[in-house]
This record gives C-alpha cells, sequence and structure tokens, in this order.
C-alpha cells in the first residue's frame, strides 16, 4: 500500500490548485483523475482560451442555500491573486465584457501553469483510473484505486459536478459525501440554454440564429446581455446567466430594448414617416427577421399614422416586457455548471474540511456554491482549492 499525506480526487481547476498549495507546504500529494488528460473544462472553456476569472469577482456573484459560506476563501485567495499568477507565467490575456479575462492565446497555456506548478511542488498526477473504493481508517482513508491500494491523512474530493457528461463528469463526489454522512442540496443543470414547448418552437423556429441584446428577468433577478435563439429554444448569455434562478413553471420576461423608451421612438417615427409600416420601424430597431416574427406572433399590423397611442403602447409593451414560458433546460449536456451539491452546513468555510469527518474535504464544483457565468466558477475553483490547500 503506498502512502501519501494527501491525495486529491479530481484533477480540474480546484484539485490542480489544491495540490500546488498543499505541495508548497511540504506536504506529500497525489493527485488522481478517471479521466486520460487533467482540467478538461478548461481546455474547452472560454471557446478554447479560457475565461479564467473576473476583474469583479465578488461573494454577490455565487448562489449558495448559505450565501455566505463562499466569502472566507474568496477574500483569502481574490482573482487579483490569480492574475498576478497568470502574469508570473507570461501569459498573455485580456479582457471582455463585464470585466471577463481570457487568454490571448489558448487555454493549455493555463493547464499548463497549474500542472507545472504542481509537479513543481511535487505532486504526483496519475490519470486514466478509477477510484473504486474509499473507507474510513484509523489514521485517515483508504483508496482502491486500479491495482494500487493507496492511503492518506487528508482527502480532498475536487471531482466536479454532473455538467457535460460527455467530458466524464459524474456525480462521484456526491456519493462520497453521502457515504461519509453529509447532505446534498438537490442538483441542477446551470448557466444552461431554455427550451421551447413544440406549439412555440414551431412559431419561433425561423429566428434560430438571431441574437440581440436583451434584458432577461426571472422574478427580481435580471441579466442584461445578449440572447440567441435556437432550434431548441433560447441561448446566449442572459439567457444562461437567468437560467440558474428559473425553475419548472416559471415565465421569464425578456425585455428586447433594454434602457431604450420604445413607445417613444415609435409615436417620433409615426410623426416623422406616418406612411411606414410598423413592422418596418421595428425593423429599424431590431433584427429584421425578429421584428416581422413578432409583429406575426402578437398581431401587430399597419401604418403608423392608422395606429393610435393606445396601439402602439401594446406593441411597446410586447417587446419590452415579452413573457415566455420555458418548458425545461437542455440538461447537463450542455451545462456549464451543477448547480446544487454537498451542503455547505457541514463544511467549514475556511478549511473546507468536513465538520463531522475529520480529513475529509470538499471543493470546486461539487460543493454548494455556483458562480454566475464570465469566469466566477473558476475563481471558486482557485479559491477553494486554495483555502483547502493551506490545512490539508
Amino acid at each position: 500500500m503506498q502512502h501519501f499525506d494527501v491525495i486529491i480526487i479530481g484533477a480540474g481547476g480546484a484539485g490542480l490548485m489544491c495540490a500546488i498549495e498543499a505541495g508548497r507546504r511540504g506536504r506529500r500529494v497525489l493527485l488522481l483523475d478517471h479521466a486520460k488528460k487533467p482540467a478538461e473544462k478548461i481546455r474547452i472553456s472560454g471557446g478554447g482560451r479560457c475565461n479564467f476569472t473576473n476583474l469583479h469577482a465578488s461573494p454577490k456573484n455565487f448562489l449558495s442555500q448559505n450565501p455566505h459560506f463562499c466569502i472566507s476563501a474568496l477574500k483569502r485567495y481574490t482573482q487579483q491573486d490569480f492574475i498576478a499568477k497568470v502574469k508570473a507565467h507570461g501569459i498573455a490575456y485580456h479582457e471582455k465584457t463585464l470585466g471577463q479575462l481570457f487568454c490571448d492565446g489558448s487555454s493549455q497555456q493555463i493547464i499548463d501553469m497549474l500542472i507545472g506548478e504542481a509537479r513543481q511542488a511535487g505532486a504526483e498526477l496519475r490519470l486514466g483510473e478509477e477510484v473504486t473504493g474509499i473507507e474510513k481508517s484509523a489514521d485517515g482513508f483508504r483508496l482502491a484505486f486500479g491495482q494500487t491500494p493507496l492511503s492518506c491523512a487528508s482527502l480532498v474530493i475536487a471531482s466536479g459536478g454532473k455538467s457535460i457528461p460527455k467530458m466524464g463528469a459524474t456525480g462521484f463526489g456526491y456519493e462520497i459525501a453521502r457515504k461519509f454522512g453529509l447532505n446534498i442540496v438537490p442538483t441542477r443543470a446551470g448557466l444552461v440554454p431554455l427550451t421551447f414547448k413544440p406549439e412555440l418552437l414551431s412559431r419561433l423556429k425561423e429566428l434560430a440564429g438571431v441574437a440581440q441584446d436583451a434584458a432577461v428577468s426571472c422574478g427580481k433577478t435580471s441579466f442584461k446581455e445578449a440572447l440567441l435563439f435556437t432550434h431548441r429554444g433560447l441561448s446566449g448569455p442572459a439567457i444562461l446567466q437567468i437560467s440558474s434562478y428559473w425553475r419548472e413553471g416559471e415565465e421569464i420576461a425578456v425585455n428586447l430594448v433594454p434602457g431604450r423608451d420604445l413607445l417613444s421612438e415609435l409615436k417620433a417615427a409615426r410623426q416623422a414617416q406616418p406612411k411606414q409600416e410598423l413592422r418596418t420601424a421595428l425593423s429599424q430597431i431590431l433584427p429584421k427577421r425578429l421584428a416581422e416574427k413578432l409583429c406575426e406572433l402578437h398581431g401587430f399590423d399597419g401604418r403608423l399614422a392608422d395606429l393610435s397611442d393606445k396601439y402602439l403602447a401594446r406593441a411597446a409593451q410586447s417587446l419590452t416586457d415579452w413573457r415566455i414560458l420555458p418548458n425545461g433546460t437542455e440538461g447537463y449536456r450542455t451545462a456549464e455548471v451543477t448547480l446544487g451539491g454537498v451542503d455547505t452546513d457541514g463544511l467549514s468555510s475556511r478549511t473546507m474540511e468536513a465538520r463531522e469527518v475529520p480529513g475529509l474535504y470538499f471543493i470546486g464544483e461539487v460543493v454548494d456554491v455556483t458562480g454566475h457565468l464570465g469566469g466566477f466558477n473558476f475563481q471558486w475553483a482557485w479559491s477553494s482549492g486554495h483555502a483547502a490547500g493551506q490545512y490539508v
């Protein structure tokens, strides 16, 4: 049996970060993953350029049953700390909208940086085999891994959630948590496209591929970014963001012209070009296909000169408060993250250690902490991995 001070299951962002920090403290670290390559979610993120953090990351950008849980880790390892690491490795990056930071080159640069630091810290990496059993022992844990039994004093679960199963995502981490008596907050797909019922889909199918900046709301939560019509329903950043707040049976409200007084614009158009058709006027504000389809959908027609203020007000409202009832999401297949997970009530917010199981830690996506779109989930991986790495 091979013994290590720390065994980390999951060689993604959180696991690699934890391995770096634990190794630097002189701990003998083994990093395991059933995938053949480490950090595959980092590799595909940001269109292959890795949206590695966000300049505006703060606890308000995260969902959890306990919104205070993430504060400690995020405060002790901030986005500026990770940016400093990226700079130290000479990785060029740029800012996109809303504080999102991306590599100028490939996301592989971030992977190479993390693996390089982990190896430099003395961590060992073993890939392509599954952990088939975990048992508590008098001085830690025993693991069945391939043909080699392993033991450790500290065990870290960094196995992620259920999102994107084709990349190897499983519910492994939740099974381990349950085995050791931790509660699981019910999981669901997050940052995921929304789908329509067949009837609505058939009426809007011609809009597939049309994009528009919009404000999308569900309850009191709203996001102002682009939305995209698809063959299944709606996607785009605004929709992915609101999907984490949406629940089945709820409507979403879509404002297709946020920040504009559409009624005043239509009245001005009626004054300037009274013979113009309403759909033509709207086509100067929205993509033509979208304007024409919405007029058809809501039954709006006619020359501006023939339309009353009340009629124009109804037309404006249909575009600024368009109510849509999705029938579901595309599920874990395309979800960027998994909402829910290991209940934070059972974990220390400072160390990520299970309160009732000394030596057992949970970090990253497997925990009930989920960030908004835009680099926040990677920041949680870095921060939670760093936090655990100081104590394992």
